[in-house]
């Protein structure tokens, strides 16, 4: 149907119904029931009166029988002929019938005809067919009341008539009509005036349905941006450009001047806020105290060198750092993570609280490496413009020292497992101002991924991660290749934990890899304690993390108790 034909909208299951569409429908019941009223209470007030009518004119045609019967009655004194003076009595009386059944008759008191006449010869009884009201006639006679109105039952029809006692004749002359002819008549006077009505609603409906179609069409797109609203969970303002100025327009201005203050806040809440208690919040859940053990992966970064940075810069790091975060926070969203914190120059990403068809481990590498090419960009865009600047002139020491301090670098490091994932604080209902929460990942794991972010700047690589990570990226995709770096006990830890270093296919040349295979098979010279092959094998690799070998172990052999872990002394 098209869109200006359109009578409803639906919320989900939802019909909405446009307040138009209710006041017309309101309106044309209340026509018609006040049309049919009184229509139906006109047809009864005429039916009465029509009645009243029929029975004074029956009167008036009873009197002329009356009148007749007593000259008759004369006439039949001097000739005997009964069937003649019965015959004029039919006569007069088939003068004043207006209807198929009317009918004139002279009933004995034994209920014998003396006469009877009518258009209908089902009626034409050979004797009073009811003999209820006959008996009331002779009871009402012997009262003194000789003529009134009466009511019988004829072949089974109802009549209503006028009567009168003749004394000559020693009868009771009777001019009746039958109620269904004038029944028939209201019924088809209340079908014309039926139609009629409906004929004129018909009308009218057309008429008011385009008057409020008219009125209400401002209305009508209000409604519908509401529903847009709705559905795309964003409130938005509404055009009030051609609104008409009523109460209506009023409502929508204040809704504009709602929305935009809500807006204002939504638009804070979600920056100080990670994205699953937004979608949570838009949801219409309750955001509350709570939490429960989750499997998640975590994500640590951290800029490298910040006191540096920060000496050098002063106040000036703090925009710097809105350029690597705009950055950062954008590559985590878009692997599907979240950013738990930010302290400073690092921060916490979480993932596995969104479903996404990779695993959260494969988000969280994927969302590393384009972090790392991230920072790599900027330092790209701050060297270009050093370039830019020396065709010109050279660098002073100062702008040097800029320089450098801009070239922002970070290590990343990745963990997964259990943790506690929830919201923790004040929660106030009562003075929600005293209130305040904070959506917290806390375990084991978020050490781990800190203290894998701090192994990069001893490794010199930008990526490293746990076991967990590699076992569960190789289970569904071959993208990366997880080389080996060591087997390291971290200080407060009391057993070894293997480090990798995670190729992306996508990016590394073949060359590199070489490289790290022989580097691999270093590593294992140097777990197995043979430590002159493992040099020789470390130096032809040339790597720097093989660097970090060559200086470990110098010249040396490996200890007696050599367990091919190394513990680390500082975090």
């Amino acid at each position: 149907m098209p869109e200006k034909f359109k009578f409803f909208s639906k919320v989900g299951k939802t019909v909405i119904v446009p307040l138009r569409l209710k006041i017309l429908f309101i309106f044309i019941s209340l026509i018609l029931l006040s049309n049919f009223a009184t229509n139906f209470i006109s047809v009864q007030f005429t039916q009465r009166e029509i009645i009243n009518l029929n029975n004074t004119i029956m009167v008036q045609q009873l009197k002329e029988l009356y009148s007749n019967s007593a000259n008759q009655f004369q006439i039949y004194a001097y000739s005997g002929d009964k069937e003649a003076c019965n015959e004029s009595m039919r006569n007069v009386a088939e003068s004043g019938f207006g209807n198929p059944n009317s009918i004139a008759m002279g009933v004995g008191p034994d209920g014998r005809l003396f006469f009877i006449t009518s258009q209908n010869e089902d009626t034409l009884w050979e004797s009073f067919p009811d003999s209820e009201a006959l008996a009331r006639l002779n009871e009402l006679k012997e009262e003194g009341r000789e003529e009134g109105s009466l009511l019988f039952t004829g072949s089974e029809t109802e009549y209503f008539g006028v009567y009168k006692f003749q004394d000559d004749w020693n009868y009771y002359i009777i001019r009746a009509e039958r109620r269904s002819d004038l029944d028939e008549k209201n019924h088809s006077v209340y079908a014309y005036i039926s139609i009629l009505i409906f004929s004129l609603t018909l009308m009218f409906i057309i008429i008011g349905y385009v008057i409020l179609r008219k009125e209400f069409s401002v209305m009508r797109k209000f409604t519908d941006e509401l529903i847009k609203m709705q559905q795309s969970k964003k409130l938005e303002l509404i055009d009030l450009e051609k609104a008409p100025n009523d109460d209506v327009t009023y409502m929508a201005a204040s809704f504009n001047n709602l929305s935009a203050q809500v807006n204002n806040l939504l638009g804070t809440f979600q920056k100080f806020v990670s994205k699953d208690i937004v979608a949570k919040a838009y949801s219409g859940m309750e955001v509350g105290l709570e939490g429960n053990q989750r499997e998640l992966t975590m994500l640590f970064s951290d800029v490298k060198s910040f006191t540096y940075r920060t000496e050098t810069l002063g106040n000036d790091i703090i925009e710097v750092l809105n350029v690597h975060y705009n950055r950062v926070i954008q590559d985590v969203h878009e692997s599907y993570g979240i950013v738990g914190s930010i302290i400073g120059d690092a921060i916490l990403a979480v993932y596995g609280t969104f479903n996404s068809e990779k695993s959260k481990s494969y988000n969280a590498i994927e969302s590393a490496w384009n972090i790392t090419r991230s920072t790599a960009s900027l330092r790209q865009e701050m060297t270009d413009r050093r370039l830019q600047i020396e065709k010109t002139r050279k660098l002073t020491e100062s702008e040097e020292r800029v320089f450098q301090a801009v070239l922002v670098d970070v290590g990343v490091g990745l963990d997964g497992g259990k943790v506690f994932y929830g919201t923790i604080g004040r929660n106030d209902s009562e003075d929600p101002l005293q209130a305040h929460m904070a959506n917290t990942v806390i375990g084991d794991t978020v050490n781990s991924a800190s203290r894998l972010e701090g192994l990069t700047r001893i490794y010199h690589l930008p990526v490293i991660v746990s076991e967990y990570i590699k076992k569960e990226v190789e289970s569904e995709s071959d993208r990366y290749i997880f080389f080996e770096i060591d087997t390291v006990q971290v200080k407060g830890k009391t057993l070894g934990k293997k480090i990798y270093f995670p190729f992306d296919r996508q990016y590394m040349d073949n060359n590199l890899i070489v490289r790290y295979e022989r580097f691999s098979e270093g590593l294992k010279a140097y777990y197995q304690g043979d430590w002159s092959a493992a040099r020789k094998v470390f130096k032809e690799s040339e790597l720097d993390v093989a660097a970090v070998f060559l200086e470990r172990m110098g010249n040396k052999s490996a200890p007696a108790d050599w367990s091919g872990i190394w513990a680390m002394t500082t975090k």
